[in-house]
């Protein structure tokens, strides 16, 4: 059998029946078990969690039996359930891991499986090379997996369903205060996206005086009015529209497993994720006065710079994916870590992106602050300046990757839109950086087959003109 499983930025994703089939499922988790087993942890138990998309209870079932059959002990949620509440469920369970059953902001027709490890994080690079070489090592002996049917595996014990919901909850309300969210007068509307998050948002801040309207709060694989359940601009037409048209303080979207956040001011004008990003980090470090390193990736904004510099905080810069800004959180006991693609991760939580705890966050600076999101981002840039940014993603057919690659190697120039460039990096995609300090980055996306053209500057105007002239060194139309 080939191997189609393939571990990226976070975890394995394929297209449902074609590459995320149950057979394939099977043998990715096998690979965890026997990862469990040669570690020496399996004991721990391993925690399966699952999204809302199409069959994933069924497939997170499936692996289910498979870690029963190896002997690991192994607690599988009783509904869908948010992967950063999966990922604390590994802290307050003790476990060994997690395996959840998502494809986070992917279209419909796919899935994925992503693995947490003992911190309840991305697993790193040598924990997932483990694993794959644990699959190909059950693909080469072209047998399936053993299994316990899952209905004999409760009765046996080794297979227990868990709510997760009442300990991240609880953690919820160490972290920030809900009652005084509760008791404001905002007027909040989240949008779930159909996704795992659907009713948390709500659920934590209904019963006071805050206005809290809950949208796409159903489940629906299709997700239906939207590109796909990525909380950015183009899937947020409707939250935008009802903030809007009923004057609501802000508006909060959720991914489809809720690791990322979305904002929308209340004006309706998203706020993107890398001002979200530095937000955040202005927060923490002014608000709440709190002091300790930032970690971002190279796709995240030049502002965290800046914050660090006022704040006299460190900032630590990796290739895309938390899998690498994790271990950093860990190691400098950082403040906060994030990405581009709107997830973050805090000190005192877990290193993981956290999009429930982003939005709780969002809203309880504009409390303190007692101003509306728009006024949070010119309180901002009264600090760091105005900063731009937009990205732009192309499919493209797998066979023309290669030739893209070459395009870019073969072609670096010396200036762009008439700015000389000060300095290329390669170490994830094609970073440009000008030396009026705005920057372009040209890389594929590690989930799918996708380009991303990323560009930050001082001005609106200049973004748009060096997303084009990132398309041009790509050859893309």
């Amino acid at each position: 059998m080939e191997n189609v499983i393939k571990f990226g930025t976070d975890g394995w994703r394929g297209i449902i029946a074609r590459d995320f089939t149950f057979d394939n499922v099977r043998v990715c988790v096998q690979g965890v078990a026997d990862f469990l087993k040669k570690a020496g942890v399996a004991e721990k138990g391993l925690i399966i969690g699952f999204d809302t998309r199409f069959a994933s209870e069924d497939f997170a079932a499936a692996c289910a039996e498979v870690t029963a059959a190896n002997g690991v002990k192994t607690y599988l949620c009783d509904k869908a359930t948010p992967t950063p509440v999966v990922s604390y469920g590994v802290l307050a369970w003790k476990a060994a891991g997690a395996v959840i059953i998502t494809a986070s902001h992917n279209p419909g027709a796919w899935n994925g499986f992503k693995y947490k490890d003992q911190y309840g994080a991305s697993a790193p690079d040598d924990i997932t090379a483990e694993i794959v070489k644990s699959i190909d090592q059950t693909l080469s002996k072209g047998k399936t997996p053993e299994q316990i049917p899952l209905k004999k595996a409760m009765e046996q014990g080794i297979v227990e369903q868990i709510d997760l919901a009442p300990v991240y909850l609880k953690q919820m309300a160490k972290l920030v205060d809900l009652d005084a969210i509760r008791k404001s007068k905002l007027d909040i509307i989240i949008d779930s996206m159909h996704g795992a998050g659907m009713g948390y948002l709500k659920g934590l801040l209904q019963g006071g005086s805050a206005g809290v309207t809950e949208i796409n709060g159903e489940r629906n694989p299709l997700f239906p009015d939207m590109v796909r359940p990525e909380p950015i601009a183009i899937n947020l037409k409707r939250l935008s529209a009802m903030v809007r048209e009923q004057g609501a303080s802000v508006g909060l979207a959720t991914d489809g497993d809720a690791d990322r956040v979305g904002i929308v001011d209340e004006k309706g004008n998203f706020i993107t994720p890398l001002q979200t990003f530095a937000l955040l980090c202005l927060y923490l470090l002014e608000t709440r006065g709190e002091r300790g390193p930032m970690v971002k990736t190279i796709t995240s904004s030049s502002m965290l710079d800046r914050l660090g510099e006022l704040y006299k905080v460190t900032v630590f810069e990796t290739t895309v994916g938390f899998k690498y800004v994790a271990p950093i959180m860990h190691r400098e006991n950082a403040l906060i870590g994030g990405e581009e693609s709107g997830g973050y991760g805090f000190r005192g939580h877990v290193a993981e992106r956290d999009g429930i705890l982003a939005g709780l966050y969002f809203l309880d600076f504009m409390l303190r602050t007692g101003k509306k999101p728009s006024e949070l981002l010119e309180h901002l840039y009264s600090k760091v300046g105005p900063h731009y940014y937009q990205r732009i993603d192309s499919e493209f057919p797998e066979k023309e990757r290669q030739a893209i690659i070459k395009r870019l190697q073969d072609n670096l120039p010396k200036e762009i839109e008439g700015i000389r460039v000060a300095k290329v990096e390669t170490a994830d995609g094609f970073r440009y950086i000008l030396e009026d300090n705005s920057w372009l980055l040209v890389r594929f996306s590690g989930t799918e087959p996708v380009l991303r053209i990323y560009a930050e500057s001082g001005s609106d105007a200049r973004v748009k003109k060096l997303l084009e002239a990132g398309k041009k060194l790509a050859g893309m139309k």
